[in-house]
């Protein structure tokens, strides 16, 4: 079924939805959650609420064009919501490392809220991601939104270690200096 075949489930209230949403997303949501948890259970709890969520926010949201991303995000927030709450005092490392990576392209969030909203950077974010390399924005992406290792990187693209840890130095590099000239200092 499409996109908006399912958002319309959504829409009349029928608990197909979710059944139609977990048949054509549920292992990407599954595999999302838990590169972050690295826990199977919590991440099929976590892939459920998301199911949930979705129900309660479809409507007043009609995510038919997006509606991947829409749960990607929901299933993102989710799972770091579940980590923090986890990990309160011990941090997972998976997450320290991605943290590490982007800090240094990436303001500090108390200079974030001071010199532009979150809205303004995502979409000189988002800018940024659409002027790289097709290759380049992939790869990105599927290690900083979708958390997945080096090595499952190297998997899915045939690439040495090396060359995609190169590859993501040299584009948090690029995207430190494009947020720069935006006028963010790091």
């Amino acid at each position: 079924m499409d996109d908006s075949g399912i958002v319309e489930l959504y829409l009349s209230r029928s608990e197909r939805a979710i059944s139609e949403t977990s048949e054509k997303y549920g292992k990407s949501l599954y595999n999302l959650s838990n590169n972050i948890i690295n826990n199977p259970s919590d991440a099929e709890e976590c892939t459920n609420d998301t199911y949930l969520c979705a129900w309660n926010s479809i409507p007043p949201n009609e995510p038919r064009d997006y509606l991947f991303a829409y749960l990607a995000r929901i299933v993102r927030h989710i799972t770091l919501d579940r980590l923090k709450a986890m990990r309160t005092k011990k941090r997972d490392s998976v997450v320290i490392e991605l943290t590490h990576e982007l800090e240094e392209c990436l303001p500090a969030a108390d200079s974030i809220e001071s010199r532009l909203n979150e809205k303004e950077l995502a979409e000189l974010i988002s800018s940024f991601l659409r002027n790289l390399d097709l290759t380049e924005r992939h790869i990105f992406i599927r290690r900083y939104f979708f958390a997945e290792s080096i090595s499952q990187l190297c998997e899915k693209t045939g690439f040495s270690h090396s060359k995609l840890v190169s590859m993501l130095f040299r584009t948090r590099k690029s995207l430190a200096k494009y947020l720069k000239e935006a006028g963010i200092w790091m």
